[in-house]
């Protein structure tokens, strides 16, 4: 794992953080592999329930590192896109814990999380017109999925910044914290799992799927991804576990 890039696992959450404080965590491609390889190890340890990414020194990511692309580096990963996630999330939940600003790349590796809570004092944009560039990693085309198309058309035809608390009322935030993000974010992560991770992890699939799907096929396509979730271990556990009024004891199976 690159130096760039820190991991910490408590409690089922595996916390990421991107570690170029000095640069505002503008992301490299050692970042972006870092990431990546912080994702694969959340989805293939059992013990991992749900991922944290954040940022140190106070900012979330400042987006790519201007010095690196001059040079010719691509903070992009194969198969992955821009920080190791753009193009392909983790299987199991991500949570964004956004301190000081998520801009450009920043923003575009938030908004491949699923869920983000943020500090009072952070700021979110895509400054790239203003460089020449394009929200290329996901912006232009995944913001508008998540906010109004003409707040999405803005944001990005001006460069310009939104504050935590506009960004909450548009519905790009789930949380805003006046104390630290993180904090926030592990409480978010705590409340996930203490839920049954294979129902969790095919409601995240359902979620992220079905947007797609012919209306016609909809319930047809649930169907086959819930229907083992049903049968499983852990329906029964749930089950018992309501009835006895207890704490489930979840095996993911």
């Amino acid at each position: 794992m690159s130096e760039e890039v820190l991991t910490s696992e408590e409690d089922g959450i595996l916390v990421v953080t991107i570690n170029r404080p000095e640069a505002k965590n503008a992301m490299t491609k050692a970042a972006a592999e870092g990431i990546a390889a912080a994702m694969d190890r959340l989805d293939s340890d059992d013990s991992l329930r749900v991922g944290i990414l954040t940022g140190a020194g106070g900012t979330f990511c400042s987006g790519m590192d201007l010095k690196g692309f001059l040079r010719g580096e691509s903070p992009s990963i194969e198969g992955r896109g821009f920080g190791g996630i753009v193009q392909k999330p983790p299987e199991k939940p991500l949570i964004a814990a956004v301190e000081g600003y998520a801009l450009a790349g920043g923003l575009e590796l938030m908004i491949a999380c699923d869920l983000v809570v943020a500090n009072a004092g952070a700021k979110f944009g895509i400054p790239e017109v203003k460089r020449g560039l394009v929200a290329a990693a996901g912006g232009v085309m995944m913001l508008p999925d998540q906010i109004p198309e003409r707040i999405a058309m803005e944001l990005a035809l001006t460069g310009d910044f939104i504050d935590a608390a506009r960004a909450y009322e548009l519905g790009l935030i789930n949380r805003v914290t006046e104390s630290g993000a993180l904090a926030g974010a592990k409480e978010l992560a705590a409340s996930i799992v203490a839920n049954g991770p294979l129902a969790v992890r095919v409601s995240k699939q359902v979620i992220k799927q079905s947007r797609g799907w012919p209306m016609e096929e909809r319930y047809t396509r649930q169907t086959q991804l819930i229907a083992p979730v049903f049968i499983s271990e852990d329906a029964r556990e749930g089950a018992a576990a309501f009835a006895e009024k207890r704490k489930p004891n979840w095996k993911g199976k």
